[in-house]
Formats: C-alpha cells, sequence, structure tokens
C-alpha cells in the first residue's frame, strides 16, 4: 500500500511539473527596418514572408538584402497599407526582384511617381492585387493573420492615411498588431481589435487625440514606432510611459528586430 501511494505522488508531480512546461515553437520573427520616417517590416517564419510596406524610393533595395541574408527566395504576401511614398516607395524594387504571390490594398487613389512605378511592377509581373473592402484571414506556418479592410469610402480630402489596412499577426500565445498610419477615424474602427503583446505604433508616433485611449485598450507589453526623432510626439512618448510599455522607435535603436517562440516576445536591436 505504501508503495502504492508513492507512485501516486509520483505521477502527480510528473504531471505537475508537465503541465508548467511551456512548449516552445519555432521563431516567428519580425524585422523593422530603419528607413526614417517611413514604414518597413518583413514578417517570417521558416517557410513564410510577409513584408508590410516597403518605406520610401530606395529602400527596397534594403528589403532584398534582408531577405537574402536569410535565404528567402519568395514573398507570401505583399500588404502595403496605404499608397504614401513612405509606405508605397520601395514596393516596385521589391516586385521587379523578387516573387511576390499575392498583393493586398486598400481601395482609392492617389497619383505619384512612387505609385506609378508600382503599378507599372504590378503590370509588369502579371500581379493583381486585391483591393480591400472586407477583412482578410489567412495562415501561414502557424501564424494566423488578419488584415482589416477601412470601413468607409471617404475619410476626409486629406485623410487617406485612415485608409490604412490593419494586420494582426497571432502566433500561439502572441500577437502582433500593425497598425499602420491609421490616425482618429481609423482607430475608432479598430478599438476593439483585442489586446497585443507588440503594437507597431500608428502613424510614426505623432499626437493622436485618441491615442491613449487605444493604447488602454490593446494593452501591448511592446511598442515599436517606425519614425525620426522630429516625427517621435513626446505626447506619445509620455502614454507609452505611463502605460509602463516596452518601447522601441527605429530613430533611436536603428534596424529592431522582435522574435516569438511561442509563447513570449524578445526584441533584439
Amino acid at each position: 500500500m505504501k508503495r502504492f501511494f508513492l507512485f501516486l505522488i509520483l505521477i502527480a508531480v510528473i504531471s505537475l511539473f508537465s503541465c508548467g512546461k511551456k512548449e516552445i515553437y519555432p521563431d516567428f520573427t519580425v524585422d523593422f527596418l530603419d528607413v526614417g520616417k517611413a514604414d518597413c517590416m518583413v514578417l517570417r517564419t521558416e517557410n513564410s514572408t510577409v513584408v508590410i510596406d516597403c518605406g520610401e524610393k530606395g529602400d527596397g533595395k534594403k528589403i532584398l538584402e534582408l531577405l537574402a541574408e536569410n535565404e528567402i527566395e519568395s514573398v507570401d504576401y505583399l500588404i502595403i497599407t496605404h499608397y504614401d511614398k513612405d509606405h508605397v516607395g520601395g514596393s516596385a524594387k521589391l516586385i521587379n526582384n523578387i516573387e511576390v504571390k499575392n498583393v493586398l490594398a486598400p481601395d482609392y487613389t492617389e497619383e505619384s511617381s512612387e505609385m506609378e512605378k508600382y503599378k507599372k511592377a504590378l503590370a509588369g509581373k502579371n500581379i493583381t492585387p486585391v483591393l480591400m473592402h472586407d477583412d482578410i484571414s489567412f495562415t501561414l506556418d502557424g501564424v494566423e493573420y488578419t488584415v482589416y479592410a477601412p470601413q468607409k469610402d471617404f475619410y476626409g480630402d486629406d485623410d487617406d492615411n485612415d485608409f490604412s489596412l490593419v494586420t494582426k499577426a497571432v502566433y500561439h500565445d502572441t500577437t502582433f498588431l500593425f497598425t499602420g498610419d491609421a490616425m482618429e477615424q481609423r482607430l475608432e474602427e479598430i478599438m476593439d481589435i483585442g489586446n497585443c503583446t507588440l503594437l507597431k505604433v500608428p502613424y510614426h508616433a505623432r499626437k493622436l487625440d485618441n491615442l491613449e485611449t487605444f493604447i488602454s485598450r490593446v494593452r501591448p507589453e511592446y511598442a515599436v514606432s517606425c519614425t525620426s526623432e522630429s516625427e517621435f510626439s513626446s505626447d506619445t512618448e509620455k502614454i507609452l510611459k505611463k502605460y509602463r510599455i516596452k518601447s522601441y522607435a527605429t530613430c533611436y535603436d536603428g534596424n529592431i528586430t522582435a522574435v516569438s517562440d511561442g509563447n513570449e516576445v524578445t526584441i533584439n536591436n
């Protein structure tokens, strides 16, 4: 009988240890490239790659260099959040020099030399972008993506930033949220998007009237701002400090790499 009870205790201890042990998954890596006041992010696993925005003209080369360093030969999805030159500028270089399987973009018009090159590159590769009116979800190598479409056809004459596509990437117990240049109207649309582990701060960390409300709702552990020193608002810095969010910015930290093992996120820069 004594041996039986010892056996039960041993089983209980093993079960307790097993329940507390975290399972480690292959890395999910997000590179935030230092391209000044511009957005350029590469999201990658061993078998998948997503690019969100391409910085300005000339920054496409930096994306290609990163992909080459990691022996990446194709991009599963290119997500252009909106058509400002600091988001679409380097896209033509990327499209012209590597296989891009899918392109997601908002449905509005903008005229610029960067846009003309982007359209020409798409045509040259026979790529028809999906112009989003509804949210789209897909899974790549264990990462669950949802890309949120703008909810309006018009935000104002000078408010094209609010057409920004918003992307959520969930990898097991970690969540990444990429907000493009979402301003007040767009942030209102995604207030209930849920908590995240890491937030790409919207609109290059400039001041937004409802940013604190948004931050308080999504409650990130980490925040990354793709910005320049002159654009990084002191009000935004105060909000991030108030909520004790570990904050990084390309203007201060250079290239930033966030790595998820499925349980937690670590930052390298």
